[in-house]
């Protein structure tokens, strides 16, 4: 129980580089590294972060006993709220980019952002209770609550298809997704039947 606690400060220090690797960037060679660069790259951390997530669950049914796995599960949590803290970076970038609330409420009203504020109000409400507080607290209400996850990931897909020039990449993660949770449902209906 002592090397989990302590490898949790660790795992945060790993989860926190490429977020202090693109501020650095973006801080010495702003002209290189610029909005652009900067809002897409922490977009694709959440999305990454939010998808590894996910994974934990058919992860930890597959190896059970392995005991990477069962790491993994009891840091779920924090690989959730990485995810909400680079979701959260992504909008402070874009609020900043802005600077006007005249232009915040006319983008409003394009789909692309106005799904983006949705899945943000859906992961607010998960990170504020990814806590052994909460936990404890909401006993079986937290599960139900932490199935948000699953109509805020669709919107966070959504918004990124709806606004990439481009969107095969957001069409690959949305598959590799799909496979993620075809697993997990195969794997809880297989151990429900056992």
């Amino acid at each position: 129980m002592k090397t989990v606690a302590h490898s949790r400060p660790l795992l945060w220090l790993i989860l926190a580089l490429p977020g202090l690797w693109m501020l650095g960037r973006w801080a010495a060679t702003p002209e290189l590294y610029g909005y652009g660069h900067i809002i897409g790259d922490t977009g694709e951390w959440a999305v990454w972060l939010l998808m590894l997530t996910l994974a934990v669950t058919p992860i930890r049914l597959m190896f059970r006993r392995q005991n990477w796995a069962q790491w993994l599960m009891r840091r779920r949590r924090d690989l959730g709220v990485a995810s909400f803290a680079y979701a959260a970076s992504h909008t402070i970038i874009y609020l900043i980019r802005k600077g006007s609330l005249d232009i915040l409420l006319t983008e409003l009203s394009t789909p692309y952002i106005l799904v983006g504020w949705f899945a943000l109000a859906l992961f607010v409400p998960l990170a504020a209770t990814s806590n052994d507080f909460a936990t404890r607290a909401l006993k079986r209400s937290w599960k139900r609550l932490h199935r948000l996850v699953y109509p805020a990931a669709i919107l966070v897909f959504l918004h990124w298809v709806l606004l990439a020039f481009d969107p095969t990449t957001a069409y690959i993660h949305i598959a590799i997704l799909t496979v993620i949770e075809l697993v997990r449902v195969g794997l809880q209906r297989r151990q429900r039947v056992t």
